[in-house]
């Protein structure tokens, strides 16, 4: 009897498979670290193959544990960090390049050259998306302006593009099938939100060729059947979802006005804000929060470049942690940062600013600072970031975030989720299981299963609910200074 759905979630820190059952509980689980490289200052890439490799490797580590066959696999859902860029050899099917991550910064100077040539409310108006490096559309500029013979290949339809949804699909179905979802699509800034389709015009004025990328497909739909040679039997895949996006499925966050927060690498909110798209004037992405045959659900969405890597960089970087959890302890030993603020800027700054430029900056450092102080400061600046970004949403949508969901790795730490209770001024909801990203496909892969149906989605399960504790002239005064390290951050980057 088919018992269990299978859901690939390929991160960008490591690649997880987890076993769901047919009411949407785990049954085991596999996991494995993904290695980045920086081969310059700004730049971030992977290996393609290890992405692959990684993934099919969980796989089956995660069907063994619980004694699973292919027969007992009602389907597979992908969750996957969306941006990333890989092209291949359609013939062969083996990686052209490293694959460039989204955190990666090297082509802001094409950016310049766009926003200079005005090109930005266009592109704004077509994708929903600011012209930011961040994006996949000029990582194939990039890529294919370092060799014309590569060029050329691409258009002849030699060469093939597609986030890391796409490349999984490709290989998992022995080349046969290159497609991606309408939630990865939307987030490469050559896809136009409103029409559904690829946009033909950013295309041409941005050089690259239509015959790269890969078709179109739903979020929930029967979207192909494995290769039989990696589970013994073809499997379904049924499900395709961006990361970020299937979170907030994975909290039931299916009707407008429902919001999630994500602390991975970095920290990702969104909001649903239902089938029409709203377009930000504060620095917020309009993006595709899930497409089915008949229904297109729109959101906004704050993309805030490092949260939980900021409290690697306290481990990896400065050995002020043995482990990323010791976060708590130790910040927990000062009451306060004695007036230190860290703005994370390691990859730039995201929303709702949007400089590729700006650099990591710490202010407020006195002679009696320490590292219990410093370490507090990383913590809240994960806070203090969600909250600019909740901020924006309300203006944008007119929607107040009453009840926020948090989930990804640093949402257990206990004193961030109190640290955005207090500066949002509202509850922070906690579920008992933050595997929500993984969750999402699953439920996607129920609904294209006939399992459940949007409306009747299995409830979550939440664990603890934070409330607000800080009186409103603190809550004032800390976001002030916030500020003032954020314009410091901006005013050192000017040049």
């Amino acid at each position: 009897m088919h018992r269990f759905i299978l859901v690939l979630d390929s991160g960008t820190s490591s690649c997880r498979a987890v076993l769901f059952s047919r009411d949407g509980q785990i049954v085991g689980r596999a996991q494995k670290a993904l290695k980045s490289s920086y081969p310059a200052p700004g730049w971030v890439e992977q290996e393609a193959d290890d992405i692959w490799a990684t993934t099919l490797s969980v796989a089956v580590e995660a069907m063994s544990r619980v004694g699973a066959s292919a027969s007992d696999i009602l389907g597979i859902g992908i969750a996957n960090q969306r941006e990333t860029t890989i092209i291949w050899d359609k013939a062969s099917g083996q990686p052209l390049a490293p694959a460039i991550v989204w955190q990666c910064r090297r082509t802001a100077p094409l950016v310049d050259r766009l926003r200079g040539e005005g090109l930005e409310d266009d592109i704004l108006a077509r994708t929903g998306l600011v012209l930011d490096p961040y994006f996949s559309a000029t990582k194939i500029m990039w890529l294919l302006d370092q060799s014309p013979a590569l060029r050329a290949r691409a258009e002849k339809g030699q060469v093939l593009f597609g986030t890391v949804d796409a490349w999984l699909i490709y290989k998992l179905t022995g080349g046969r099938r290159h497609v991606t979802d309408v939630t990865n699509a939307s987030r490469t800034q050559l896809f136009n939100i409103h029409t559904m389709q690829w946009d033909e015009s950013i295309l041409s004025r941005l050089n690259i060729p239509a015959a790269m990328l890969p078709a179109l497909v739903p979020s929930a739909a029967h979207v192909a059947d494995t290769d039989p040679s990696f589970f013994g039997q073809p499997l379904p895949i049924m499900a395709v979802i961006g990361d970020q996006q299937s979170a907030l499925i994975g909290h039931g966050g299916v009707n407008t006005g429902d919001a999630k927060c994500t602390f991975g690498t970095g920290c990702f909110l969104l909001m649903n804000t239902g089938t029409v798209p709203v377009l930000s004037r504060h620095g917020l992405l309009t993006t595709i929060a899930y497409g089915l045959d008949n229904t297109v659900r729109y959101a906004l969405e704050g993309s805030v470049f490092t949260a939980g890597q900021a409290i690697s960089w306290l481990k990896d970087e400065l050995g002020f942690l043995r482990s990323e959890a010791e976060s708590e302890s130790i910040a927990e030993t000062v009451a306060d940062t004695n007036g230190v603020y860290l703005v994370p800027a390691f990859s730039g700054l995201g929303a709702p600013y949007w400089n590729p430029r700006a650099l990591g900056t710490m202010v407020g450092l006195t002679a009696g600072t320490t590292k219990a102080h410093i370490v507090r400061a990383t913590v809240e600046s994960l806070a203090y970031q969600t909250v600019d970004v909740l901020h924006a949403m309300k203006a944008d949508s007119g929607l107040a975030v009453a009840s926020l969901h948090a989930d990804g790795g640093a949402s257990r730490n206990n004193l961030l989720m109190q640290t955005l209770a207090d500066l949002h001024d509202d509850a922070v909801r906690r579920p008992d299981e933050i595997e929500a990203t993984a969750r999402g496909a699953a439920l996607l892969a129920g609904v294209a299963l006939g399992i459940f149906t949007l409306k009747s989605l299995p409830a979550e399960k939440t664990s603890q609910v934070f409330l607000p504790q800080l009186k409103d002239r603190e809550r004032q005064s800390r976001l002030d200074g916030w500020r003032r390290a954020v314009d410091a951050t901006l005013a050192f980057c000017k040049d």
